[in-house]
């Protein structure tokens, strides 16, 4: 089988799982029916905040602005460091970076919160900061790895400094940026489910209701999803890492 016609297929079947994952969140009745089923002693098996579409939507902006905001910030600071006058600082970057993820994201909750107040600011910020690490390592490595018979050859051809940056360096360590982004976005999914305990929402609510209730059956209503949602986005930027290694 060639390796576009892989691609291909890989790119239907992603489709389709997709397309079920969102026909299964927006099927209440079947959740209700299936979390009835394993807790038939539970009075309640269904989360009264929303619904699953409802709070997968929350959760994917989330994680959809953090991601963002880490991806803009990680590749500009990675530049910055790469280039001579900013590559003094290059360990200070690399440190306060590993440092900032070394915080249990209750404790970057708790600091933030009496300054963003309660909900979806503090929370951004939090997984701003745990998804900010990868990105911003692999945007220095992907840069510091390419030949420096590469750059000589580009200013050999007259190419100015920020030419040889976005013709060349940057389309070069594309691959291992997108790698890094896969990695963030995974986290970010994970480590939003803890913006519940300060009223952010998301798939985060059913299970932080859970646990207060010790109601399994909110625990897997929120778990599920998440756990479907990460196993998507890792596909998705996977399969998007893929396009650029073949080209």
């Amino acid at each position: 089988m060639s390796e576009k016609k892989s691609r291909v297929i890989s790119w239907i079947i992603l489709g389709i799982f997709l397309l079920a994952f969102i026909l299964l969140i927006s099927n209440m009745a079947l959740w209700e029916s299936f979390l009835r089923w394993l807790f038939p002693e539970e009075r309640e098996v269904l989360h009264p905040r929303g619904t699953l579409l409802e709070l997968v939507g929350e959760h994917l902006w989330m994680v959809i602005v953090s991601s963002g905001l880490a991806t803009v910030i990680g590749i500009s600071i990675g530049v910055l460091v790469t280039r001579p006058l900013g590559r003094q600082y290059l360990p200070l970057v690399s440190n306060l970076s590993s440092l900032g993820q070394t915080f249990p994201p209750v404790a970057v909750l708790a600091l933030a919160v009496p300054l963003l107040g309660f909900g979806f600011k503090p929370t951004v910020a939090a997984l701003l900061l745990y998804g900010l690490l990868p990105i911003l390592r692999n945007t220095i490595t992907g840069i510091e790895n390419i030949p420096s018979e590469v750059r000589e050859a580009a200013y050999g051809m007259g190419m100015s400094s920020w030419q040889v940056l976005f013709k060349i360096e940057l389309p070069l360590a594309l691959k291992v940026i997108m790698s890094g982004v896969r990695i963030s976005v995974v986290i970010n999914i994970g480590t939003a489910t803890v913006g519940a305990t300060i009223g952010a929402g998301g798939l985060g609510s059913p299970i932080t209701a859970g646990l207060v209730s010790e109601n399994p059956a909110f625990i897997l209503e929120g778990a599920i999803p998440a756990a479907l949602l990460a196993f998507s986005a890792d596909s998705l930027l996977g399969n998007i890492e893929k396009s650029f290694s073949s080209e």
